[in-house]
C-alpha cells in the first residue's frame, strides 16, 4: 500500500474535482460516502481503490468516483447520501458505520457496499450474513465484538490497574452503545472500575485526552469508530504523551507509536469492499454476495512505546502477538 503522504498528493483534492473531470458519460460512477476526511483516511481509501482495481476498475479510466467526506460531522451524511442518490450513482460505497445506516435509509434500490466494525445484522443493514437480501452487502471486521477482549488484553498488560478509561463517540450510537455496554460487563467480570469518556470531533479528542491526564487511569481502551480510526496517529501521540497505556483496534495506532492494538485488519476490509464494488459494477447483485466476515484478529505490540511507558510486556502476550515493533 502506498504511504499516506504520497496518497494525499495523488488524491490531489479529489473531493473538489469538477464533475466533468470525474464522471464521463461512458463510465459508471461510484459514490464514496465516509464520515471522516480524505487526509485522515488516506490509507484505507488506497486499500479500497486497490480492491476496485483487483475487480477490474481503475479510477479515471473505466470508473468515476464521487467523493463525499463528512469531516467527522456525521450529521452532514444524510444530505450527502441524498445528493449521491439524486446523481443516480451506480453503487454507493458507505465506508463507516454512520455512513452505512444513512446510505441504507437513503435508497432501497441503488446497490450499497459497506464496511463496518459492528454486527451488520444487529444494526439492520442485512437480513443475514450469508443471505443479505435487498440492495446492501459488504464487509465487517467485527471490531466492535472484540472490544471486551481489548479490555482483557489491557488488564493482562497492566494487571495492577484498577481504573480503566474507555473512549467512545456518542455521535455513532450504533457502535457507542454496544461498546459501552459490553465493556461495562467485561469490567465487572474483571473487577475493574470503568470511566467512559466521549469525543465526537478532533477537538473533543484533545479534551478527552486532557481529562485522561487528570483521571490518571491505569489503561485506556479506545472504542471502534471511524473518527478514531482516522485519528490513530493523534491518539497514539496523546496516549504516550500523557503516559496512558492504550489499546486500539487497528495496527495504524501501533505503527504511529501507540502501545498495542487488537482487531481485524481495517485495510483488508476496505480492499475487499473495493472488490465487491467492482463485482457489482460488472452486474452481480448485492443480495447474492454474502457479507464478508473477518476470520482473523491481529494483535500488535510496540515495545518502544512500552519502554517509554515503563511497562514490561508479559512474555505470554508477546508470544501471541502477530507483530512486534522493537
Amino acid at each position: 500500500m502506498i504511504g499516506r503522504r504520497e496518497f494525499i498528493t495523488l488524491l490531489g483534492g479529489a473531493a473538489a474535482w469538477p464533475l466533468a473531470a470525474r464522471a464521463q458519460p461512458s463510465m459508471p460512477v461510484v459514490g464514496f460516502l465516509n464520515g471522516t476526511s480524505p487526509a485522515t483516511f488516506a490509507p484505507y481509501l488506497a486499500a479500497f481503490l486497490q480492491g476496485l482495481k483487483e475487480g477490474g476498475y481503475l479510477e479515471g479510466r473505466n470508473v468515476a468516483i464521487e467523493y463525499r467526506w463528512a469531516e467527522g460531522q456525521y450529521d452532514r451524511l444524510p444530505a450527502m447520501a441524498a445528493e449521491l442518490v439524486s446523481r443516480r450513482v451506480s453503487v454507493i460505497a458507505a465506508t463507516s458505520t454512520p455512513a452505512n445506516l444513512v446510505a441504507k435509509a437513503a435508497s432501497n434500490t441503488i446497490p450499497i457496499v459497506f464496511t463496518t466494525a459492528g454486527d451488520p445484522v444487529q444494526m439492520g443493514l442485512v437480513a443475514s450474513l450469508s443471505r443479505p437480501g435487498g440492495n446492501v452487502t459488504g464487509v465487517t471486521q467485527l471490531n466492535a465484538e472484540v472490544v471486551p477482549k481489548r479490555l482483557e488484553v489491557a488488564h493482562e498488560l497492566v494487571p495492577r490497574a484498577t481504573i480503566v478509561a474507555v473512549l467512545i463517540n456518542p455521535a455513532n450510537p450504533a457502535l457507542a452503545e454496544s461498546n459501552a455496554r459490553d465493556l461495562q460487563v467485561a469490567a465487572r467480570t474483571l473487577g475493574l472500575q470503568l470511566h467512559v469518556l466521549h469525543a465526537s470531533s478532533e477537538r473533543e479528542i484533545e479534551t478527552a485526552m486532557a481529562t485522561l491526564a487528570q483521571l490518571r487511569p491505569g489503561a485506556l481502551v479506545i472504542g471502534s469508530d471511524a473518527l478514531f480510526l482516522g485519528h490513530a496517529d493523534q491518539l497514539a501521540l496523546f496516549a504516550v504523551r500523557h503516559a496512558v497505556p492504550a489499546i486500539f483496534q487497528d495496527r495504524a495506532f501501533v505503527a504511529a507509536g501507540g502501545l498495542i492494538s487488537y482487531g481485524g485488519s481495517t485495510a483488508d476490509a476496505y480492499r475487499q469492499a473495493g472488490v465487491y464494488t467492482g463485482r457489482i459494477l460488472k452486474g452481480e447483485k448485492p443480495s447474492d454476495l454474502p457479507v464478508i466476515q473477518a476470520t482473523k484478529v491481529e494483535l500488535m505490540v510496540n515495545l518502544k512505546a512500552a519502554k517509554v511507558l515503563g511497562i514490561d510486556v508479559p512474555p505470554s502476550l508477546l508470544a501471541r502477538a502477530d507483530e512486534v515493533i522493537e
